[in-house]
């Protein structure tokens, strides 16, 4: 399907509050509606001209069996040569799987066994900590560094306690980073296949977002460094489309990691929508244009939302994210009370600190840094994917809510 042509409008202000209002999903339905809702990893756009498109056509045919045929990762491939120059993928090489951390757990399953740990970069995407603990394996924290990168000492130190917990750990890779839009460069991830490669971890690298690189940085993919190739890469058009509920993700594997890859079994490859499949292939066959557009304005939210801060929440810290469309916010400096709750890292839902305060003065809904593990605490991530006047309106709310009352 050839890419439909586009009125050059930003995705990002094509739907109104009250259109935002009518849907049914977890951004605009867990709160109350005077509250705005900036937490959960959903865009506030309309689909693509292209998918829409492609979706209507399987309704209007009754096409809604079982999903067929390798489409989806002849699509991935092709956009994997023509944005990151990823010249050498093989179709071979990919499964299908119901979603991106289904993907993950199904992997680790293959290539760890219970109780072996897992190693992640906290702050990291707060379902790398639950799902890996509900299969039986233990998580060890990377710490990041100062900058948001990952610390090569951190990883190496966790990298040697993990091998230390038993004999088949994991290294789980963010790339690029949740909640730090952080885009891992080339030499980044050579040298985490080098360490990793020592010490015996396998790498699984999400790779979800890698769609979605603002102007200024450029994704690498994890399989295309040297020393990856017994390493897994999972992705989706989920998150750049905005196609979380049209369920369907790949798994990718390195050269040396097929067998394995081979071994996943054959009822994993059910759980994904023939209607996920064909929206997630049409995105990446036919969504360029749309995307181009999306990434326009979300470059323009990012520097907004800086412009935003400076005037509003000026003792709050802003990384300047490379990627993504979440911004992890330094609130450290509002002297909020964390009383976090004790269950730990995990629960995306779990609210303290400053979100807490944000959500019950200013009305605006934001995901808890303590969530995201150690370094968490006293942060809040955004999602700035949405409209201009959305984001104005909640970063000004925000800065009303975080001055201290006179009393009266």
């Amino acid at each position: 399907m050839a890419d439909v042509p586009s009125d050059g409008r930003n995705p990002l202000t094509r739907l109104t509050p009250d259109e935002l209002r009518q849907r049914t999903s977890a951004k605009w339905r867990t709160h109350p509606a005077d509250v705005l809702p900036l937490w959960v990893a959903e865009l506030d756009v309309p689909l693509a001209a292209p998918v829409a498109a492609a979706l209507r056509r399987a309704i209007d045919l009754g096409d809604t069996g079982y999903p067929h045929g390798t489409g989806y990762a002849e699509a991935l491939g092709d956009f994997a040569a023509r944005r990151w120059g990823w010249h050498d993928f093989r179709v071979a090489h990919t499964s299908i799987v119901p979603d991106v951390m289904m993907g993950i757990v199904e992997l680790l399953r293959l290539v760890t066994d219970p109780g072996d740990a897992v190693v992640v970069c906290s702050p990291v995407y707060p379902p790398f900590y639950a799902f890996v603990s509900h299969a039986g394996r233990q998580v060890i924290e990377a710490p990041l560094g100062a900058d948001l990168r990952m610390d090569h000492a951190a990883l190496d130190e966790a990298f040697r306690r993990a091998r230390a917990c038993g004999p088949r750990p994991a290294f789980l890779l963010c790339n690029p980073h949740n909640p730090t839009g952080v885009v891992h460069r080339r030499d980044e991830l050579a040298a985490v296949a080098e360490l990793a490669a020592r010490h015996g971890l396998r790498v699984i690298s999400d790779e979800i977002h890698a769609p979605l690189v603002l102007p200024g940085a450029h994704f690498t993919p994890y399989l295309t460094v040297p020393g990856a190739e017994d390493a897994f890469a999972l992705t989706s058009a989920s998150k750049a489309w905005n196609l979380a509920g049209l369920k369907a993700a790949l798994a990718v594997a390195g050269p040396q990691a097929v067998a394995d890859l081979h071994r996943m079994p054959e009822e994993v490859g059910h759980g994904p929508s023939h209607l996920g499949v064909l929206a997630h292939t049409t995105a990446f066959r036919a969504g360029e244009q749309w995307l181009d557009l999306l990434l326009t304005g979300l470059d323009a939210n990012r520097t907004l939302l800086a412009t935003l801060l400076a005037e509003h929440l000026p003792t709050v810290g802003y990384h300047r994210p490379e990627g993504t469309y979440l911004a992890w916010l330094d609130c450290t400096g509002l002297g909020v009370p964390t009383d976090e709750p004790a269950d730990g890292p995990g629960v995306v839902t779990d609210l303290a600190g400053p979100a807490k305060m944000f959500l019950d003065r200013a009305r605006v809904a934001l995901s808890s840094g303590h969530v995201f593990g150690t370094g968490g605490t006293g942060f809040v991530r955004l999602n700035f994917g949405t409209s201009p006047a959305i984001l104005t309106e909640a970063v000004t709310r925000m800065g009303r809510a975080a001055r201290p009352s006179t009393g009266g």
